[in-house]
């Protein structure tokens, strides 16, 4: 596959060869819809440029476009260069319906990521509810247990006077209460 870099050098030849001024390529550019800034025009046919690094489908596409009418089939190309513009103009629907088809599916993965933090968040609120209602019903459980446990001490006490007034009573002793 051609790089980035032999197609600038290709466009500044042609360029050089058609001897069209930074207007007259933006002029080109307008009439085929598309548009560059000034600036990153003259940077691409900047000296060096050729080892810079520019987005294709931004930069480098409309200015081959507008230089070499490489979309455009025209009855007086060649049979190999009709068929080379038809492959062309295929690959380029092609990648924009891979394109699409891209920002679709990531789409949907964003929308199955927002219901799955929804189902997350609502089995983490359901978990919550639960968890509190075990510690209410653990709370309760110790209070009726402390209950219970105050209950048996103050049995056992008064089980334990009961039986001091037994044990000390004089008529056990043989004596009269």
């Amino acid at each position: 596959m051609t790089n980035t870099k032999d197609i600038i050098v290709k466009l500044k030849a042609v360029r050089e060869e058609k001897g069209l001024s930074y207007s007259d390529i933006l002029d080109l550019m307008e009439k085929n819809g598309d548009y560059l800034a000034k600036s990153t025009l003259s940077r691409v046919f900047a000296e060096g440029s050729e080892e810079q690094s520019f987005k294709y489908e931004e930069t480098i596409r409309p200015i081959a476009k507008a230089l070499l009418d490489i979309e455009t089939i025209e009855d007086t190309d060649d049979l190999d260069t009709q068929a080379m513009k038809i492959l062309l103009t295929y690959k380029i629907d092609r990648i924009k319906e891979l394109e699409a088809s891209v920002q679709s599916l990531e789409a949907s993965l964003a929308n199955e990521k927002v219901k799955y933090h929804e189902k997350l968040d609502k089995e983490r609120e359901q978990y919550a509810r639960t968890i509190e209602f075990l510690k209410e019903q653990i709370s309760l459980k110790d209070k009726r247990m402390d209950q219970l446990l105050n209950a048996i001490f103050e049995k056992d006490n008064q089980h334990k006077e009961l039986l001091e007034l037994i044990l000390s009573c004089p008529a056990r002793q043989g004596k009269e209460c």
